[in-house]
């Protein structure tokens, strides 16, 4: 059985953040912004090499719990108000995977306001200094406007964030950041198409080795910042991965297999991340630009899992599952001959728990429903005839499995609304 998954950090965290902001273009690259600032900001300040990287790695995933396409678009203004609680959200999503933790914290108070030294804790927690130090990058980066040359802008942008040392931004950051923003570079850095290349050439995070367990803490972590954005798909990813492992051990798989399909069922809309929740809990049909939106999703699943040359396999068993045996599925048009088991059996798996769940738009099917739509796919040769065959035949088996893991699911995710107020 393989003993580890190597993970190269920053290929990671770089894809999930074009992600988050591939939810609308004037995000685009934001993410990445508040991170190349912070750090030239933590740079100056001369703080140590390790604490650069947690600022960075929070920078990149900073608005995380923004779940709503309205809600990323208030981030972006200058006197905002109401952040903390997408800052606390973003904490308790990804504080449960340990390489992040410090990130984590860092998230969680980026929105509290320096209040002439008040802000130097909250709620009796001391405010990390790498905490005030992205809240500055974040402001400083909403204020570019992106049509116009950033160097224009420079003298507006120093004015501004002056202004308001003391009262929202810790002083001694602004100072810092004054310093910086008299040189060019610092301006042109931003704003260039190799950001992502100069972010990674200044940051070293090490290629992590995983356990199973470590890895499966990390599908985890992303399935709740997936499925947690709405109370229609929070317990969805889970009742797929469940769904799925268990046809896998009825269909012959062994037990490493069965594993990288639990994974694989965690993830397998990590793509959905680019999709504003209005359109994720929209009660009536999808508009046709909002079904071909929600038709990208899949491919951002594969884009981002591509990055991680361990996970191929479980690429392929999470990022096909909208595949289709006739070739009618998308994104990648694959065939049968093209669709590794495991694939198949997600394919299964989804359709499965989809019809089973609660939507915005219809109650759950009952298993006489789910059972016969299952057969005409397969009839019409869009699913795989035997697989559909064994949850058939073991269909209130799976069903309970089900259940389970989204109850289960359902209870983290109460407890998870709970933490954060």
């Amino acid at each position: 059985m393989k003993p580890q998954y190597r993970l190269k950090l920053f290929d990671f965290l770089s894809c999930l953040s074009d992600i988050l902001d591939w939810i609308s273009p004037l995000l685009n690259d934001h993410h990445k912004q508040v991170a190349m600032i912070a750090m030239r900001i933590a740079d100056i300040m001369e703080l140590p090499a390790a604490e650069q990287n947690e600022i960075v790695c929070a920078g990149i995933l900073h608005d995380i719990g923004a779940i709503s396409l309205a809600e990323r678009m208030e981030t972006l203004r200058f006197e905002y108000t109401t952040g903390q609680a997408h800052a606390e959200m973003g904490y308790h999503l990804i504080n449960i995977f340990a390489p992040m933790s410090g990130a984590a914290e860092l998230i969680r108070y980026h929105h509290v306001y320096w209040n002439n030294g008040e802000g130097s804790t909250y709620k009796g927690r001391p405010v990390p200094i790498g905490s005030r130090i992205l809240q500055v990058a974040d402001r400083v980066a909403l204020l570019i406007d992106r049509k116009r040359p950033v160097l224009s802008q420079s003298e507006a942008i120093i004015e501004r964030i002056s202004g308001v040392a003391g009262h929202m931004l810790d002083p001694l950051v602004v100072e810092a950041f004054e310093k910086l923003a008299e040189m060019e570079y610092f301006w042109l850095d931003i704003v260039s198409p190799l950001i992502n290349k100069q972010l990674e050439a200044n940051v070293k995070l090490d290629t992590i080795c995983m356990c199973q367990s470590e890895l499966l803490s990390l599908a985890s972590l992303i399935r709740r910042m997936i499925d947690f954005r709405s109370p229609f798909t929070a317990t969805h990813s889970s009742g797929v991965s469940a769904t799925a492992e268990h046809i896998a051990g009825l269909a012959g798989m062994n037990e490493y297999e069965r594993f990288e399909m639990k994974v694989a069922g965690f993830l397998h809309d990590l793509g959905k991340l680019a999709i504003p929740a209005e359109i994720l809990e929209k009660p009536g049909k999808l508009t046709d630009d909002e079904f071909n939106l929600m038709r990208g999703h899949t491919f951002y699943t594969y884009r981002v899992l591509e990055a991680i040359k361990d996970l191929a396999i479980i690429n392929q068993f999470g990022s096909y599952h909208h595949e289709r045996l006739d070739g009618s599925g998308y994104p990648f048009r694959l065939k049968q001959n093209q669709l590794p088991l495991g694939s198949r059996v997600m394919a299964v798996a989804d359709v499965f728990t989809a019809l089973t769940e609660n939507r915005p738009y219809r109650k759950g099917m009952s298993n006489e429903q789910t059972l016969l739509i299952l057969s005409k796919m397969a009839e019409n040769g869009k699913l795989d005839h035997d697989i559909v065959e064994l949850v058939k035949k073991h269909h209130e088996e799976i069903n309970q499995v089900r259940i389970k893991a989204q109850e289960e699911s359902r209870q983290e995710y109460r407890t998870f609304l709970e933490n954060i107020g």
